[in-house]
């Protein structure tokens, strides 16, 4: 399987080799696929987050729980995307949307990469318009009980919590979405954006490391990762296997889910 991060160098060689998948999302509501259909990755595909990469929310399951995997198949079939397919995920953002794409697949055993730096490191113009793929077959497969954790997994046991969210929200100084602002007692802040260089790309490896290391990851540590919904928690568990820690678990209820509870919550 290819690695969880790839370059564009290494993309633009693929050619018609690899899929594109433009998975622009924004927390303040502006519509991804407008942002998709005023220009685009040539021969890249829009995912629908909301459509495609969960289900409805609700305040039992959070904002972002994961689809039924029959979803999940239905919508990537039906922008062509193919079981044997190798899936390249992008968006504006550093990849910390569309990580969420890139880990369910990389899940559920199918060969998916973040594009390292997303649309600005690519290059060359943008295009419009739909590439026309057809169809494709893509088989459900369940979500895989060693890749996820529960609020009981992520509020208690051996496990190290890592919370992508920004510092602001983790210390509670500010909560602009969620029914609570603080974080899971027990849990460490390492914001999925600060993996990134001011170039919008990772930060090399060894500099990785240390970021996990900083926060008590070790090459043994069974690691879950949450963030407000279960997308940006995503970034930071790719993070994690591309500096070399192995897989970790999404606990994709995340805060939304959590704070939702009377379980008690964290300031410091």
């Amino acid at each position: 399987m290819i690695g969880p991060v790839v370059d564009p160098v290494w993309v633009r060689e693929q050619g018609d080799r690899v899929v594109l998948a433009d998975v622009r999302w924004y927390l303040d509501g502006r519509s991804g696929r407008a942002a998709y259909d005023s220009g685009h990755l040539p021969g890249a595909v829009f995912v629908d987050l909301d459509r495609w990469l969960a289900r409805p929310g609700s305040p039992a399951d959070g904002r972002h729980p994961l689809p039924d995997p029959e979803v999940f198949a239905a919508g990537l079939a039906a922008v062509g995307i193919g079981d044997g397919d190798i899936v390249i995920g992008y968006d504006d953002a550093g990849g910390v949307i569309a990580s969420r794409l890139v880990w369910m697949l990389r899940a559920t055993g199918h060969e998916a990469a973040l594009l390292d730096g997303g649309l600005a490191a690519y290059g060359g113009d943008l295009v419009l318009g739909e590439p026309g793929r057809p169809p494709a077959v893509f088989t459900p497969r369940p979500w895989p009980a060693d890749r996820l954790a529960s609020i009981d997994d992520a509020a208690g046991g051996p496990f190290v919590v890592l919370d992508a969210r920004d510092g602001g929200r983790f210390r509670g100084e500010t909560e602009p979405i969620d029914p609570r602002a603080g974080h899971i007692p027990g849990a460490r802040s390492l914001p999925c954006r600060e993996n990134l260089g001011a170039d919008g790309r990772f930060l090399p490896v060894p500099e990785l490391r240390e970021r996990f290391v900083s926060v008590g990851v070790t090459d043994g540590s069974d690691v879950v990762s949450y963030c407000g919904s279960g997308v940006t928690a995503c970034h930071n568990l790719l993070a994690l296997e591309h500096a070399g820690f192995g897989v970790g678990r999404l606990y994709p209820g995340s805060w939304s889910q959590y704070s939702a509870t009377d379980r008690p919550a964290a300031t410091d």
